[in-house]
């Protein structure tokens, strides 16, 4: 009668600690604290800094983390997945999504935030859309998956966490509604097998926000 392997592990002072749950969850934290404390200033304009940096630690460190620990990234949401319904609950969410938007962005505290000059418009738009794309994979891919198969459908939730505070110091009625919009983003990612989708969407509303803030 064969015996089924054991997944790796860790044992640290008695604690035993899956090895690949607990190396994602401390890379997750690790780049979200280098983000934080140290970002990163190029010759460039503040949001391509920004959206460049974010690719390094939100999407190529994952990458190599996964690769390293034998995982297969298709597994983590880099697939095409369920695209009929992706589409189509990302075409659906940002319909209902606009109205909403372009109420509320009309705010001082997202004008403020947001607003930019014409000149400085086309780079806003494409560092904040390569921002949101690169955290897609970090909390709906790289993350959310590793807590799924360790937690199930409770993964999702608690994916969603991280994602809402990385929003603090942005404007408070989004920061309130992230946790309804990481987990929106979560079910789609979840549903679908992939995170191309909320990608997608996620660079529509941002770069409807920074569109209608700059008008």
């Amino acid at each position: 009668m064969s015996v089924e392997s054991q997944p790796p592990s860790l044992n640290v002072a008695g604690l035993r600690l899956p090895l690949r749950e607990t190396v994602v969850v401390l890379v997750t934290t690790f780049v979200l604290l280098i983000d934080y404390y140290h970002p990163l200033v190029l010759a460039i304009r503040p949001e391509l800094s920004v959206g460049v940096e974010r690719v390094v630690l939100f999407l190529v460190v994952p990458l190599v983390t996964l690769l390293l620990l034998g995982e297969r990234p298709a597994e983590y949401g880099l697939r095409l997945g369920e695209w009929r319904v992706g589409l189509g609950v990302a075409l659906v969410l940002a319909l209902l999504a606009t109205p909403v938007i372009v109420a509320v962005a009309i705010l001082p505290e997202f004008v403020t935030y947001y607003g930019r000059t014409p000149a400085d418009l086309p780079v806003a738009l494409l560092g904040n859309g390569i921002d949101v794309t690169a955290a897609e994979f970090l909390f709906r891919g790289f993350l959310m998956w590793t807590l799924v198969r360790l937690a199930g459908p409770m993964g999702v939730v608690l994916a969603t966490f991280p994602f809402v505070f990385t929003h603090l110091g942005k404007p408070e009625l989004e920061t309130l509604s992230t946790f309804f919009g990481g987990m929106g983003f979560g079910w789609l990612a979840w549903r679908t097998r992939s995170v191309l989708y909320g990608a997608l969407l996620h660079v529509y509303l941002i770069s409807l926000i920074v569109l209608v803030t700059s008008s």
